[in-house]
């Protein structure tokens, strides 16, 4: 929902920070790849309830995502970049959840629950993309992408804000993700409404 808003006022200083890194001869791929390294490193710190390190591994998974996708316009995006791109963020995102797991058994149910409604919100993201490319449709309202982003209550933005907020307040990890799980699965019906309507026919 805020993606789009927040792409106009983080995009800017993104893209010159990619113009520096890649006349530095960085590589989108190898920015996409060292940032999901960094991200991962939030299982374990999440699970020793070490909650502010795995704020800043969060912090440096996403501002990588950023830089990645900066980088990548400067060289020219590739296929291979936007494959490695979608999929290290989806397993970023299941990866924070499962740490909160890890940290507390209060948290296996809602964290649990979680992570199916992720599945519904991917799954309606992905499907879509790969059907609105079929019939050569795309957009652009969330800058230059590599597939179709089809929008919705819960996206990245969203989902970042959960974690930090969760990494801030880990005792109520619970109440925050029964909370998202409900705004995923309005994310993943509206998802499915417009998929009903565009490609029905």
């Amino acid at each position: 929902m805020l993606d789009a808003a927040l792409r106009r006022v983080i995009g800017p200083p993104l893209d010159a920070a990619g113009r520096t890194l890649a006349a530095a001869g960085a590589r989108a791929d190898a920015v996409t790849l060292a940032g999901f390294a960094v991200g991962l490193a939030a299982i374990p710190l999440l699970a020793t309830e070490r909650y502010h390190l795995a704020l800043v591994a969060i912090a440096l998974n996403r501002l990588a995502d950023g830089l990645d996708g900066a980088v990548a316009r400067q060289r020219g995006p590739t296929d291979l970049g936007g494959y490695l791109d979608i999929v290290c963020d989806f397993l970023f995102y299941g990866a924070v959840v499962f740490g909160f797991v890890l940290a507390a058994p209060e948290n296996r149910l809602p964290g649990a629950f979680l992570l199916l409604s992720f599945i519904g919100t991917g799954s309606s993201f992905l499907a879509f993309a790969a059907f609105a490319a079929r019939r050569g449709l795309e957009t652009s309202a969330r800058g230059p992408k590599s597939l179709f982003y089809l929008g919705g209550l819960t996206e990245g933005s969203e989902t970042i804000a959960l974690f930090v907020v969760c990494c801030l307040f880990p005792g109520a990890f619970g109440v925050f993700a029964w909370i998202f799980t409900a705004a995923c699965w309005l994310t993943t019906l509206s998802r499915a409404v417009t998929a009903w309507h565009r490609l029905r026919c």
